[in-house]
C-alpha cells in the first residue's frame, strides 16, 4: 500500500501512545480513521485533537477481548464509512512485570488475552471482510521486540508478543493472494500510557496476580517510558513498511542487525557446545556493539564520549519500590526476587 488518501484505517489501542500516534500519521495521510480504545476517557481525548485538526476521525470504545463487541465494530465502520478498513492496525496491549514463576492463571489470561487473543480477534473479524471487499488492502501490528527474547520478569508478555510475531507470518505468506500485505512492528520503549494498565485498566476477573504491583511501580514504569520513542516516530517507521511492503520493521538503524544478534542464541541452544558458549558468554561484559544496541531500544543517548542516559531518565530505584518482584505472600518464590 503506497496511496493512503480517502482510505479507511481501524486502529486498535487508537487512542492513546503508539496507537495514538499512528492515529495521526495516518490521518495526516489522508485516511479516515477510527480509533478503538477500552478507555472513554482516552478517546475522548482523541477525538479532541480530530475535531481541532478537522480531520475525519471516529471513535469506538472496544475491549479486544470481547468478540461480539469486535463485529460489532466491524459493522460501525461500515455503517459509518461504507466499508471495511483498508489498512487494519492492531496496536492494543497490556503489560505488567513480575518472576515467571510467580505468575497466576489471572496474569496469563488478562496479558495473553488482550496481546494474542486481541490480535486473533481482530484477524478473525476483518480479515474476511478485507477479502470480500475486493480492495486488497494491509494490516499492521504493534508487535514488540519482547517477540525476539526471553522474558524473566515479562513472560506472559513476552511469549504472547513471539506468537503474534509468528501468527502474522502466517497471514503475510497467506494473504498475498488476496492483495492484503502484513506489517509486523516490533519496537522496545515507547512514550506511552501502557504503565497504566495494570492499576486502571485490569478487570476484576482477573485481579488474581503473583506480581508486586503498586502505584510506586508504576509511575517508576512511566518514568522509563518518557524517553521511549515518540509515537510519531514509530508510526512513521509503520507506515515506511507498508509502503515498502516489508514484514518487519524493527524501528532502529542497527534494526536488521539487532534481530541477528537475538536469533542467534538458537543456534546455540541446539548443541552441547553451543550451551557451554552461552554459560561463558553470560559471565562476560557486554560488548560495545551490545550496550549501543540496547541505548537505541531504550532511549539512552549514544555519544562520541561514551553512554549518557537523557536528562528525565528514572531516578527511582528498582530495588526500593519492588519493580519487577513477586509479591511477599508468594512462598514459593525465591526470597531474592520478592519485595520485603
Amino acid at each position: 500500500m503506497k496511496d493512503f488518501a480517502g482510505k479507511i484505517a481501524f486502529i486498535t489501542g487508537g487512542a492513546s501512545g503508539a496507537g495514538f500516534g499512528q492515529a495521526q500519521i495516518f490521518s495526516e495521510a489522508g485516511m479516515k480513521v477510527v480509533i478503538a480504545d477500552v478507555r472513554q476517557d482516552h478517546l475522548d481525548e482523541a477525538m479532541a485533537y480530530f475535531k481541532e485538526k478537522n480531520a475525519p476521525a471516529h471513535a469506538i470504545k472496544l475491549d479486544v477481548t470481547d468478540r461480539a463487541a469486535y463485529a460489532a465494530a466491524a459493522d460501525e465502520i461500515e455503517k459509518v464509512y461504507g466499508s471495511a478498513p483498508d489498512l487494519l492496525v492492531l496496536t492494543a496491549g497490556v503489560n505488567v512485570f513480575g518472576p515467571a514463576e510467580a505468575s497466576t492463571y489471572d496474569d496469563y489470561d488478562w496479558v495473553v488475552g488482550v496481546c494474542f487473543g486481541g490480535v486473533v480477534n481482530g484477524l478473525v473479524t476483518f480479515v474476511p471482510r478485507m477479502i470480500k471487499s475486493g480492495k486488497g488492502g494491509h494490516i499492521a501490528a504493534t508487535v514488540s521486540w519482547g517477540a525476539f527474547g526471553a522474558g524473566p520478569t515479562t513472560a506472559p508478555y513476552s511469549a504472547a508478543k513471539a506468537a503474534v510475531l509468528n501468527l502474522l507470518e502466517s497471514y503475510y505468506i497467506s494473504l498475498k493472494p488476496y492483495g492484503i500485505g502484513v506489517t509486523a512492528v516490533c519496537p522496545a520503549n515507547i512514550r506511552s500510557r501502557i504503565y497504566e494498565a495494570a492499576i486502571k485498566g485490569r478487570p476484576e476477573k482477573y485481579a488474581n496476580t503473583g506480581y508486586n504491583v503498586t502505584e510506586d511501580t508504576q509511575q517508576l514504569l512511566a518514568s522509563i517510558h518518557a524517553h521511549g520513542m515518540d509515537p510519531r516516530v514509530l508510526a512513521d517507521w509503520m507506515k515506511k513498511g507498508i509502503e515498502n511492503e516489508q514484514f518487519l520493521v524493527v524501528p532502529y538503524p542497527s534494526g536488521p542487525r539487532m534481530v541477528e544478534m537475538a536469533l542467534e542464541r538458537f543456534k546455540h541452544y541446539a548443541s552441547p557446545e553451543g550451551m557451554k558458549y552461552l554459560e561463558e558468554k553470560a559471565k562476560q561484559p557486554p560488548t560495545e556493539e551490545e550496550i549501543r544496541m540496547n541505548c537505541e531500544r531504550e532511549g539512552y543517548d549514544v555519544t562520541k564520549g561514551g553512554l549518557r542516559p537523557p536528562a528525565n531518565a528514572p531516578q527511582g530505584s528498582f530495588k526500593d519500590v519492588g519493580f519487577g518482584k513477586a509479591k511477599k505472600d508468594v512462598d514459593w518464590v525465591d526470597p531474592s526476587k520478592k519485595v520485603n
